[in-house]
This record gives C-alpha cells, structure tokens and sequence, in this order.
C-alpha cells in the first residue's frame, strides 16, 4: 500500500495528494448559506435539492471538484475541510466565534507554530480547530470545558480530525480551581461568565520569562470593569479593549441615462401603466353611449359660440383702447423731451401690430396651421424690430447641454439586516518577572 493511500486526513494540514479517499471529510457546497458535512463512504447516498449523490462517484475526485447531479438539475462542489469551513458547518453545542473575532484575537495574541496557549471554555470547539491550525505542528493547546457532555462531544471530534495529539481537554471549573498550570503557555484566551476570577491563575501558567497576551471575550461592560481591575491588579499591562462588528456591502450597479433616454424610459412607462389598467375602466372611458356623446357635441358648440362672441368683443374694446392711448402720448408730448416723443410712437406702432396679429386668428373660428405659422412669423419680426434687434437672434435655438454618456455606477450600501453587538474583546500583555525587577532597580 503507497504512503498516499494510509496519509491520515487533519483539520491542520492539507492532504499532499487532494484527493478524497474513503472515510474523509467532505464539505459539501450548494450556496453560501447551504453547506454540510459528510463523511465519505461506499455504499452510502447523499440527497439534497438537486437530486441523490453516490459516495462511490465522489471518491477518488480531487478536492474543489465541481460535480453535477444525476437528474442533471444542478451541481455542487466537494471542498476540503478547514477550520473555517468547520466554523460554518459544525453542530452548535453553544454559541461560537466567527472567522472575524477568530481572526482580529489571533492577530492580537500574535500566534504562531510552536506557541502553547490556554482556551477556556472550549464550547463547541470553533475557536479551537483555528488555534491549534495556527500552532501546528509543534504547538500545543490547553483547552477547558465545565461542563462534560460538550467535554466529550469535543474530544471526539478533535480525534476524528486528526487533532487530538495537539490538544489537551479537560473537564474544569477554572474560575473556581484554577489551570493548574505554571510556566506553560505564551497566549491565553478566556471566554467565561466571570473571567476576572481566572486571572491570577492565568498569569502563573504564562512562561516567566516571556513576554505573554492575553485576551478575554464579554458580552457585558460591567464584566470588563470587573476584568480591567483584576489585570490591573496582577500587574498586566497595555489594557485595551475591542469590539468586532461584522458589515456586508450590497453592490448594486445603477445605469446612468441620458435626457433623451430618460424621457423615452418615462415615456414607456407611462404607456405601460396605462396598459396596465382594468379593462372595464378602459370601456368605461372609450365605449360611452350615443346620447351622452352628442349631448357632449352640443356642450363643445355652444363652448366654441361663446367664445368667438368673446373674442370679438375684445377686439372691438381692444382697437378703442389703442385709439385712446395714442391720443394721449400725442397730447402728452413735451418740448424738452423730443427723444421721448419720437420713440413712444413706434413703440405704440409695434403693440398695434402685436395686438392686430394676435386678434386676427380669435377672429376666426377655424385657423388653420398655415395661417397660425404666417401670424407667428410676423409677430416676431414686429418684436425684433421694436426691440432693436434682428430676427434671426430669436429665432435661434438654445445651445443643447453636453450630452452625458451612458454609463453604470457601482455603488455600494448596507443592507436592511445587520448584524449588532457581538462581545468585547479585551486584550492585555503580561510581562516577566525579570524585566519587572530590573525596572524595578532602575
């Protein structure tokens, strides 16, 4: 038999050949919020949404394959089991730390292959799998447990996961006696009801002669007062305390529209709401009765009739009106003022003008769009030359905006949900006694 095919699966090293042999641990991957756990083995099935799965047809795939089902409805990948893998598929025993508390303590506590470290409580063993991942191969871990179902429900994971020779699990109320450890460990990390009453036996199990961190993981602020005044007290240093919060972005690309495409967009839209409508409305609205429709006839005519008379008589009042204002610049005309004199009477000239060609097309009841363009054309010329100006100054169009290019925006926003307050993480740096004399003296 190849060395291959007897090389043991662990949880802290990957497999030299990537292959998934009978008796390994599978990650099984749908989606990011649907993953499981097996393990492999011949004669067994795996079932899901997409259809039944053999063992036998997974073994002797590489691990990340991606493999379709047998009813060829979809398809799923077979990755290799890590300690963050593990952190999203494990069975809950108690509440666990996540890869971005799990990552923020192991950078803080500055772990490394080789270091020894106190874990206490061991939970449903989340944190652990990381730790002793990040200490291996010569590493070692310290892991407590009150309570001894979860004691054992962890030590039997950590042996069906090849970590069992890197870890030492107890079953121990430390806050009452203590680790019974002493100049053993660089790291220590605390996640208890009442980690202040574990301090001082955390300090006498740090190597004397190194400089060591610790961290402690509290839901409450009232149990960090209570911590700060025990490591104050054994002479810890560098307090400081954290809180990790988790975030996820939403990206959303937004299509930037021109003027035009914007009107043509608002445009469709109303023709679909419109389309949109109930049917009965619809017929409500087009398919009305023949008397109403001539009864509506009628209303228009006699609308129409009283308008014209209207229209009439204020042109009849409007050509007086003039009459009397000219009348009136003329009397009014002074010596001193010639300029004055000689410029109202053209001025005068210009608003008859406007008047006559704005009265003309009230005169008549059925203008036609020749006769409005005639009328229009004239009126602007009569303007231009009252104002001074030339036609063809007002005539001309506006200078059209810079044109925006179609383009998408990426924009980023928090969603609805949000993940709150996890726990506090306080940190802390024990120092050795050596150093402490030497300051000491000095």
């Amino acid at each position: 038999m190849s060395d291959t095919a007897v090389e043991k699966q662990s949880f802290a090293r990957y497999k030299s050949n990537n292959t998934i042999e009978d008796g390994d641990l599978v990650v099984i991957y749908l989606s990011r919020e649907n993953m499981s756990i097996i393990r492999v083995k011949y004669g067994e099935y795996f079932n899901c949404k997409f259809g039944v799965y053999k063992h036998a047809d997974m073994i002797g795939l590489e691990y990340g394959t991606k493999l379709g089902s047998n009813t060829g409805r979809g398809f799923l990948y077979l990755l290799y089991p890590t300690p963050e893998l593990w952190t999203l598929v494990l069975p809950h025993r108690t509440q666990i730390l996540y890869i971005a508390d799990i990552s923020f303590v192991m950078n803080f506590l500055n772990l490394k292959p080789g270091m020894s470290m106190i874990e206490s409580g061991t939970g449903s063993g989340s944190f652990s799998h990381s730790i002793v991942r990040t200490i291996a191969p010569t590493g070692h871990l310290y892991t407590f447990e009150y309570h001894q179902e979860r004691v054992n429900a962890a030590r039997k994971e950590f042996e069906l996961h090849g970590l069992s020779d890197m870890v030492t699990l107890q079953c121990r109320d430390v806050c009452k006696d203590g680790f019974d450890l002493e100049d053993k460990v660089d790291a220590a990390f605390l996640d208890l009801p009442a980690p202040w009453e574990a301090v001082a036996s955390a300090k006498r199990a740090f190597k004397q002669n190194k400089i060591g961190k610790i961290c402690t993981f509290s839901p409450c602020i009232e149990q960090i007062s209570r911590t700060v005044t025990a490591l104050n007290e054994q002479g810890f240093v560098d307090i400081q305390m954290y809180e990790c919060l988790i975030r996820f972005n939403e990206i959303r690309v937004i299509p930037m529209w021109t003027i035009d495409e914007a009107m043509e967009r608002q445009r469709a839209v109303e023709k679909k709401r419109k389309r949109a409508q109930p049917r009965a409305t619809r017929d409500r609205k087009d398919n009305t009765p023949i008397e109403q429709q001539q009864q509506q006839q009628q209303q228009q005519q006699q609308q129409q009739e009283q308008e014209q008379e209207n229209n009439n008589e204020e042109n009849e009042e409007g050509s007086s009106k003039n009459k009397n204002k000219s009348a009136k610049v003329e009397a009014s005309v002074d010596d001193n003022n010639l300029s004055s004199a000689t410029a109202t009477p053209a001025s005068i000239s210009a608003s008859e003008t406007d008047e006559e060609a704005s009265a003309t097309p009230l005169a008549s009841s059925t203008p036609t769009t020749a006769s409005e363009a005639t009328l229009a054309s004239s009126s602007t010329s009569s303007a231009a030359s009252a104002s001074g100006t030339t036609p063809w100054a007002i005539t001309q169009e506006a200078e059209p905006r810079d044109k925006i290019d179609p383009k998408n925006v990426v924009v980023t926003r928090l969603p609805v949900e949000q993940r709150g307050h996890t726990s506090y993480l306080m940190f802390a740096t024990f120092t050795p006694v050596v150093q402490q004399t030497t300051a000491a003296k000095v």
